[in-house]
């Protein structure tokens, strides 16, 4: 018979952390008495990062007596207390490679459910002063587990715990565990975890994420159908840059202009995806060569790829490429790569964009007039007026290619009309506006463009009644941080980290625009990145949760801490890296 121990809860406190502060409820202590279990959490607990934690799915975290001992052994150490692995019960018995998702236990006058596994979080190896520890939870196969509470009532140390009905898959913690974090997935688990209702909707998603990954390549459609891009789960199409000659350049408004890329060797280029966006590496001045991304802005033919580059005010490499580049020069070009990408299917496409951020639903554009698609097709844009309205008459061109196609044009500037534009608008779109224009619930949207725009556009689409995960966005700059309970700074414009300057290989970092020579002082390409006020997306930091993934666009590093499962080719963990040469991130 397992029994609780000890009942242990705490509040959000904030504590600091590598220059940071962190809001976190990981400190818990042992209570003396009964305590209500309510639907969301125990009486006097609390979670500081509800993303994460919490919530009525995660309501109570469990945690092993002969888990404790075992780090015990492992760690050399004799201080660990009950609650120091931040769990709300622990408990002699339930191990983790017994407890299954789905059973259903009663603990004094309350009844609970096992949802899933604990989340590798660095917060733990907070707690305990063991930055490792997230990982080797994971390794170890010793997570813990979260409750869901399915009757409220009253616990306390010294309760029997029985369990009243085996979960429907008999699927244990451990194995779910493993089978999220760790390679080499049995198919027949995966099965059985996409069976449990209990397994909590953010598990349940990752596994499904997990599963289409693991289905065969389908047979090509039939002719006319689109397909949907599998390049970004495949290797890229060459590694890190090659040269190649611009073949002419075409002034699309006074502010943009599209480039034309050629190979210089005659060699047909890998069929890129509509939406990735290729990195170009030039000489700008006497600095060191810059790294720069931008969209592709059609469908590339066999020997050509075109780009469309906006002149911005102050922009050092637009400038240069608008005022000095010609044809014939010859610049360094990362093989295609993104995951904005259209996919296939049949449900309706809506195309949005603001300036120019055009370029990559341009290309999707162009592939669905290729294909014929039969799809209804919504294409809306933003422009400041018809002078900057850029690829107004190619777009015009597809669209009439497309059998259920439909464009709607705003112009945000004052008396830009012509009488006779039936599909042109003064202003910006409202969310009346989606409505009026028909815009159906069950579409795929694809939104690119400045962050507020797509912001809030993608909020009226989420209103209208379209589904989030169906609403796609491509962002210009560095993508939107996730730094789980770290309190929120002002933000700061990336620059050259603090400090003398590293005697290491280069490391650049694309959409930020900073280059900076490595130094072991940063300990990984993560804390680089931090150290030079660059948004970075982070969990666990130890190589388990695969949230730093990160595109490496050239150069080779070498893991200090191994990850428990390398991530697919062409890409990174920052986290637990640091380059052997001269690197390029897409961060």
């Amino acid at each position: 018979m397992a029994t609780l121990l000890s009942v242990n809860v705490g509040m959000p406190k904030d504590v600091p952390w590598q220059g940071r502060t962190v809001r976190t409820g990981a400190w818990k202590s042992p209570v003396h008495g009964s305590r209500m279990v309510r639907r969301l959490n125990v009486e006097g607990d609390g979670q500081g990062d509800l993303a994460g934690h919490g919530g009525e799915i995660r309501a109570v975290l469990v945690y092993q007596l002969q888990s404790y001992q075992y780090w015990q052994k492992q760690l050399g150490r004799d201080d660990l207390t009950f609650g120091v692995f931040g769990e709300n019960f622990t408990v002699d018995g339930l191990p983790d490679d017994e407890v299954c998702i789905g059973d259903r236990y009663r603990i004094g006058e309350a009844e609970f459910e096992v949802t899933q596994p604990r989340v590798t979080c660095y917060r733990v190896g907070m707690r305990l002063g063991e930055p490792t520890m997230a990982a080797q939870l994971v390794a170890h196969h010793r997570p813990g587990f979260y409750l869901r509470v399915l009757s409220e009532g009253r616990v306390q140390a010294g309760d029997e715990i029985t369990l009243i009905r085996k979960g429907p898959e008999e699927l244990s913690v451990a194995d779910t565990d493993a089978l999220l974090y760790l390679p080499d997935r049995d198919p027949e688990k995966l099965r059985k975890a996409l069976n449990i209702p209990a397994l909590s909707p953010g598990w349940q998603q990752s596994f499904r994420e997990l599963a289409a990954t693991r289905q065969p390549q389908q047979e090509p459609g039939w002719p006319g159908e689109l397909t949907a891009c599998r390049q970004p789960r495949e290797e890229p199409g060459w590694p890190g840059f090659k040269t190649m000659r611009v073949a002419r350049i075409v002034p699309e408004t006074p502010t943009v202009s599209s480039v034309y890329l050629d190979t210089t060797d005659d060699t047909p280029l890998p069929e890129a995806c509509a939406g990735q966006y290729l990195s170009l590496r030039l000489a700008v001045g006497e600095a060191a060569p810059a790294v720069r991304s931008y969209s592709l802005s059609s469908t590339p033919t066999a020997g050509t790829y075109r780009i469309s580059v906006k002149h911005e005010p102050h922009g050092k490499v637009s400038g240069f490429i608008h005022s000095t580049l010609r044809p014939g020069d010859l610049v360094d070009v990362a093989s295609p790569r993104g995951t904005f990408v259209l996919e296939g299917g049949t449900r309706p496409v809506v195309l949005v964009s603001a300036g120019i951020g055009a370029t990559p639903v341009l290309a999707m554009l162009h592939q669905l007039a290729a294909a014929r698609d039969t799809r209804p097709v919504w294409w809306i844009h933003i422009a400041h007026d018809r002078a900057h309205h850029a690829f107004a008459a190619e777009v015009r061109a597809l669209l009439a290619q497309l059998p259920h196609a439909h464009q709607h044009i705003y112009y945000t500037a004052e008396a830009a009309l012509r009488p006779g534009e039936p599909d042109v608008t003064q202003g910006r779109p409202a969310p009346s506006s989606l409505a009026a224009v028909g815009i159906p619930t069950d579409a795929d949207a694809y939104l690119c463009g400045p962050t507020a725009f797509m912001d809030d556009f993608g909020g009226y689409l989420r209103d209208h009644g379209l589904r989030p995960e169906r609403i796609h966005t491509e962002r210009f700059s560095a993508l939107p941080a996730i730094n789980p309970g770290v309190t929120p700074t002002a933000a700061v414009r990336p620059h050259q980290p603090p400090g003398p300057p590293g005697t290491g290989p280069s490391v650049t970092f694309a959409r930020s625009g900073v280059t900076t020579p490595w130094t072991p002082a940063h300990g990984s390409l993560l804390d680089l990145a931090e150290a030079c006020d660059i948004p970075t997306r982070w969990s666990c930091r130890t190589g388990v949760c695969h949230t730093c993934i990160t595109h490496l666009v050239s150069g080779d590093i070498t893991y200090t801490t191994p990850p428990l499962e390398l991530p697919e080719a062409g890409t990174i963990l920052v986290c637990c890296s640091e380059p052997t040469t001269e690197v390029v991130l897409d961060l």
